[in-house]
């Protein structure tokens, strides 16, 4: 398995074309958030997107990269949510060519351990229910990672 750095994102034009290259290589991601087209992801649109999120109070977002520096993921967190107080994984993302490869399951784990560090085993995770893994009652990827249903909605 690779080993994975996960640090802030700083937002140089190399990181947001590395970002736009992850979200379009998850076409299926983008049409469930409704956020970006998958065909046209505009660098633009993606950089004031995530500087609004990393600007919330208590959001952070990490770039996971791996031994080549490459940048293989994309992971939002909210340290506090504002309706129950838990810590949440807003989305993570890992891109397209490298999925079903235990990236992401590499990635959550990582976090889990960080707030574990931090007294904080109550970590929730987001998965938008329009994604067919999320939605599959076949073991999608957070079943296998031993997470729970906690609330479901439409996305």
């Amino acid at each position: 398995m690779s080993t994975l750095s996960l640090s802030p994102l700083r937002f140089s034009a190399q990181e947001i074309t590395a970002v736009v290259e992850l979200y379009a290589s998850n076409p299926e991601y983008c049409r469930a958030a409704d956020e970006y087209d998958p065909d046209d992801v505009r660098p633009d649109q993606v950089e004031s997107d995530l500087r609004e999120e990393s600007g919330t109070d208590g959001c952070e977002v990490l770039l996971a990269r791996d031994e080549q520096n490459t940048v293989v993921g994309l992971i939002s967190l909210l340290h506090q949510h504002p309706k129950d107080g838990h810590p949440w994984i807003g989305m993570l993302i890992v891109h397209g060519a490298m999925q079903r490869r235990g990236l992401g399951r590499q990635l959550a784990a990582s976090i889990e351990d960080r707030f574990r560090a931090a007294s904080q085993d109550d970590l929730r995770s987001c998965c938008l229910s329009d994604l067919e893994r999320c939605a599959s009652n076949e073991s999608p990827d957070w079943v296998v990672a031993g997470w729970s249903v906690h609330t479901s909605r439409a996305s």
